[in-house]
């Protein structure tokens, strides 16, 4: 959990803020104020925000640690397996930072945006 932590701290920076997050995405705290700020960065509208919000609070609350003990699916995203985000960071499995990338990747490959991901989410509890 420390390097969690560290890992968050840092990606955070020292005012506890995503460095140059957008406007919009302030009202946002900790992990998820970085995850608008990689929304954003990779050409999302910010209103998507709140259907990522909702996704991967319902998959892991947004804890990058997360792991199903039974199926082994990893992090924010729930990866399965987990291992496939070392693409975005060798530090994948405690740095959100690669963990929302790849999440972002997978997603607008699969459903186009976040809300596109949530809606199948809502009909078929998995995405």
């Amino acid at each position: 959990k420390e390097r969690a932590a560290a890992a968050v701290a840092t990606a955070l920076g020292a005012g506890g803020l995503a460095p140059d997050a957008p406007t919009d995405c302030l009202s946002y705290i900790g992990v998820r104020q970085i995850g608008c700020s990689v929304l954003v960065a990779a050409g999302f509208e910010v209103t998507q925000m709140s259907c990522l919000d909702k996704l991967w609070t319902k998959e892991s609350h947004w804890n990058p640690l997360a792991e199903n003990a039974s199926s082994g699916a990893w992090g924010i995203t729930q990866a399965l397996p987990g291992s496939k985000m070392a693409s975005y960071g060798s530090d994948w499995k405690t740095n959100p930072v690669p963990q929302i990338k790849w999440g972002l990747k997978y997603i607008q490959d699969r459903y186009t945006t976040p809300c596109g991901a949530w809606g199948h989410s809502q009909r078929l509890n998995w995405y």
